[in-house]
């Protein structure tokens, strides 16, 4: 990583640019502004058929946000998503993030994924264009949700695909789930009926 960081730095330099810190990634690529959103209804994001949806649709709305893959061991969560969409879809709405950020389980193009989706589960709920949910080429929207300063109390990324995060009326993070916590989880279920 140091040989990495040094190979950019000399680069910029001898373009004339200059990182401020190692964690300047704004200078390196536009979309990890510094300048993120401060409310999870700012975010817009393609969703897995290129179409832009402002999250401001989905003010007044229980959310439950879900890193998923098409071939990790908790694929198998994809028909309780659908489950739990289709029986409770009037209370809560399911928004599903394919990521390559753990085994590369999911290699898949957005095409390839939709498809798998479809084929495989009947997924009807809304699923987003891929991105990736850790590291230092964490989606902004990832960045949100797992930074305290942002989100007002929650540090915690997913460790793993199908990690969920519960997203009230109001648009504030309420509850991380990790990957063991099924769909149909009493917790969840709780939530929703609250």
């Amino acid at each position: 990583m140091k040989t990495l960081l040094l190979f950019i730095s000399i680069a910029l330099l001898a373009c004339g640019k200059t990182l401020e810190r190692p964690t300047d990634l704004a200078a390196l690529h536009p979309s990890f502004d510094q300048t993120m959103e401060s409310s999870f209804y700012d975010f817009k994001m393609k969703d897995i058929n290129g179409k832009e949806v402002a999250f401001s649709e989905f003010k007044g709305k229980k959310l439950l946000l879900v890193n998923v893959a098409s071939k990790c061991g908790y694929t198998k969560q994809y028909a309780q998503l659908q489950e739990l969409y289709a029986e409770h879809g009037d209370k809560i709405l399911i928004l599903g993030f394919p990521a390559n950020n753990f085994g590369g389980q999911e290699p898949g193009s957005n095409e390839e994924i939709k498809e798998f989706c479809s084929t495989e589960y009947g997924v009807t709920f809304p699923m987003f264009e891929k991105i990736s949910v850790a590291g230092f080429d964490k989606h902004p929207l990832y960045r949100w949700l797992s930074d305290a300063s942002k989100n007002g109390w929650n540090n915690e990324e997913p460790s793993w695909n199908f990690c969920k995060y519960f997203i009230n009326e109001k648009g504030e993070l309420v509850k991380f789930f990790p990957s063991a916590v099924t769909p149909l989880d009493e917790q969840i279920l709780q939530l929703i009926e609250a």
